[in-house]
């Protein structure tokens, strides 16, 4: 039984850190199916996501699920540092509970309270081992969970510092594309007067963008949850916005112009791949299409009133169909599967950007965020 319990217990402490070191220090991606992270946030994400599709309050449901990112993280943090303590516990009663109490009395619980006054480096002096197996356990626990803590401390400022970057640019995108982001909006913006080298700029500004989102979100996956500070906004959404355009520039544009958005297009649709095989998220094929024929028209509008459409539309009708094709599965699944709502390719005339308006502006007569249209 002893046997037993000693390899028990050295197995649970090795799936642990093994299974801590690909979610914190390893850089990539990691494609094994079963892991003790997976199946995480498989068990604690399902129920958390049922509870909010049952919320009819858009407000407090978006409220309630900007909770989940955060909490299951320290969450994740709280089941790795039981699961070490309760391994080494293990281990102590492997050895016999050799260690003495202040009633001179050992056993599993004294075990275990040895192995959390160990691991958090508390140093209680009224336990101790006996016997050097004991006594080393003790001191390799004391310096496992001083590195762990001091891990877990360093990790939090790296995955914050992800965070920020990716939501400068949604931020950014919020004059840009409005509020919420939408590829029709995108266009229209950086068109005007027909300047097709802006818009051509700013698709070159997007690609590191998109980059760097595929980069740290592959490294620490957990970011897909946290939501942006605004509830119309979110990363999803603005990838989505992104491959929008590109595929319709890519498909009806021509010159620097196309070349910039082929550039864009092709990272982010690595980018959104790339996270839907992450989150083990198959594609999913849109149950509606978010380009009618007439928003088609309006955007083709725009692009030849810019000077920048190529001839053949017929050519390029099937060109963007295809092109669709090829990411759209990808951010509808991801959107099912974060309760993320898509843009629509062309927004509302009503609505208004967030820097046009506050929760002060809300609550009074809109006339003085409108009268911010012609700022």
């Amino acid at each position: 039984m002893s046997f037993v319990a000693l390899v028990a217990g050295f197995v649970i402490i090795a799936v642990i850190l093994w299974d801590s070191f690909e979610t914190i220090i390893l850089p990539r991606r990691v494609t094994r199916p079963i892991r003790l992270t997976r199946l995480f946030y498989q068990i604690t994400w399902t129920p958390w996501a049922a509870i909010a599709r049952h919320m009819r309050n858009a407000k407090r449901r978006e409220t309630f699920l900007s909770f989940f990112g955060p909490l299951s993280l320290l969450m994740l943090f709280v089941v790795w540092a039981a699961g070490l303590m309760l391994a080494f516990a293990i281990l102590y009663w492997s050895q016999g509970s050799s260690i003495s109490g202040p009633d001179g009395a050992g056993g599993f619980l004294t075990d275990l309270y040895l192995s959390a006054t160990a691991f958090f480096t508390v140093g209680m002096a009224d336990v101790a081992p006996h016997g050097w197996a004991a006594r080393f356990l003790a001191v390799v626990e004391a310096g496992l969970g001083f590195g762990f803590l001091a891990i877990v401390i360093t990790y939090m400022p790296v995955l914050y510092g992800a965070f920020s970057r990716r939501e400068v640019n949604i931020s950014l995108m919020d004059a840009r594309a409005g509020s919420p982001p939408s590829a029709g909006e995108l266009l229209r913006r950086n068109l005007e007067d027909r300047d097709v080298e802006t818009l051509g700029e700013y698709l070159r500004e997007l690609e590191p963008w998109a980059a760097e989102l595929m980069e740290s979100h592959l490294s620490y996956p957990v970011l897909c949850f946290f939501r942006s500070q605004h509830s119309n906004q979110s990363w999803l959404a603005s990838l989505a916005v992104v491959l929008d355009a590109c595929a319709f520039l890519s498909a009806f544009a021509e010159g620097t112009l196309l070349r910039h958005a082929r550039r864009t297009f092709a990272i982010s649709r690595h980018a959104i791949v790339d996270l839907a095989q992450a989150l083990h998220t198959p594609p999913q094929p849109p149950d509606d299409d978010r380009l009618p024929a007439g928003e088609l028209e309006k955007l083709l509008k725009l692009l030849a009133e810019a000077g920048a459409v190529a001839p053949d539309r017929t050519a390029c009708g099937e060109r963007l169909v295809r092109l669709r094709r090829t990411y759209e599965p990808y951010i509808n699944a991801l959107s099912e599967r974060l309760l993320l709502p898509l843009p629509r390719w062309t927004a509302s005339a009503a609505s208004l950007d967030n820097w046009q308006t506050s929760a002060w502006g809300r609550k009074q007569d809109r006339s003085t965020p409108q009268s911010l249209d012609h700022f």
